[in-house]
C-alpha cells in the first residue's frame, strides 16, 4: 500500500493543485519511483489511498502501471469521495484492509528511497515471525533530530517512554504489516473503517511495542522525506 492522502500543507504552494506525490524527483514523480520498486521486487497489485486532488493521481497512474519491470495493477481507497477526507495513516490503511494481503508493505507516498528492495523473501520471513509489524529506521535528518523509535539488542522497537535516553532513530514510513496490527487489542476499528473514522499510526505502534510486538531495521542507504520545497529543490540539484 502506498499512502498517497495527504495534504501537503509544509510543500504549499506547490501542493495547491498538485498532489504531493505527484511532485517530480529527478525525472519521475515521487510516487512513481515507489511503484517502480515494487515491480523491480516482483509486486504485481498494490493499493494507493488517495484524498487531496485524489483524481490526479488516478488519472496519471491509472488502473495497471506498465514499468520497465512488469505492470501493476492499482486499487485505489478514494477516502475524499467515501467520507469527505484523509482518514490519517491508521483509518487510511484499515479502510482498505479488506483488499490488501495478510502481510503487506507499507510506504507513503511522499518518500524517496531509490535504493530499497521490497523484498518478498523479507516478507515471508517476517510472516513467520511472532511480530505483528516491521519497521525500517533511518539516521535522523535534521528536521527529526530526537528521532521516533529506537531498536534494541534483540531488534524489537521501542518508543522514547520505554527507554528513557536511549538514542532514537526516524521512521522512514516503510513497514512491514500483519492483518492482525490491525485488529484488537491494537486497533479498534472495524474491519474496512465503514464508519471512516481518522485514527493516527503512531499510537498503535507504540502500543504494540509494548507488546513486544514490533521489529525494526536500521536502513542507512539514501532517504529523504520529501515535505517541503527546499528538500525538494535540494534533491532536484543534486547529481
Amino acid at each position: 500500500m502506498i499512502l498517497a492522502a495527504g495534504r501537503g500543507e509544509r510543500m504549499r504552494p506547490l501542493t495547491d493543485h498538485t498532489p504531493k506525490p505527484l511532485l517530480r524527483v529527478k525525472g519521475m514523480s515521487l510516487i512513481q519511483w515507489s511503484i517502480e520498486l515494487l515491480a523491480q521486487s516482483g509486486h504485481t497489485d498494490i493499493v494507493i489511498n488517495t484524498a487531496w486532488l485524489g483524481d490526479q493521481i488516478h488519472q496519471t497512474m491509472g488502473d495497471v502501471f506498465t514499468s520497465s519491470s512488469n505492470p501493476i495493477r492499482i486499487h485505489y481507497s478514494n477516502e475524499t469521495q467515501d467520507f469527505g477526507g484523509a482518514l490519517e495513516t491508521a483509518g487510511g490503511i484499515v479502510r482498505a484492509l479488506p483488499v490488501l494481503d495478510d502481510v503487506f508493505w507499507v510506504v507513503a507516498g511522499d518518500v524517496w528511497m531509490p535504493g530499497f528492495v521490497f523484498s518478498p523473501a523479507l516478507m515471508e520471513s517476517f510472516r513467520e515471525s511472532d511480530d505483528w509489524a516491521h519497521l525500517w529506521l533511518v539516521p535522523n535528518p535534521e528536521h527529526n533530530l530526537k528521532g521516533d523509535f529506537g531498536i534494541a539488542s534483540n531488534g524489537k522497537c521501542f518508543h522514547a517512554k520505554q527507554q528513557q535516553g536511549a538514542h532514537l532513530y526516524t521512521f522512514s514510513t516503510v513497514a512491514l504489516y500483519k492483518r492482525e496490527f490491525f485488529t484488537p487489542p491494537i486497533c479498534e476499528l472495524a474491519m474496512g473503517n465503514p464508519k471512516g473514522e481518522r485514527l493516527a499510526l503512531a499510537p498503535l505502534l507504540q502500543n504494540a511495542m509494548e507488546r513486544n510486538k514490533v521489529s525494526g531495521t536500521i536502513y542507512t542507504h539514501a532517504w529523504t522525506d520529501v515535505g517541503t520545497p527546499e528538500r525538494l529543490n535540494l534533491l532536484n540539484s543534486t547529481p
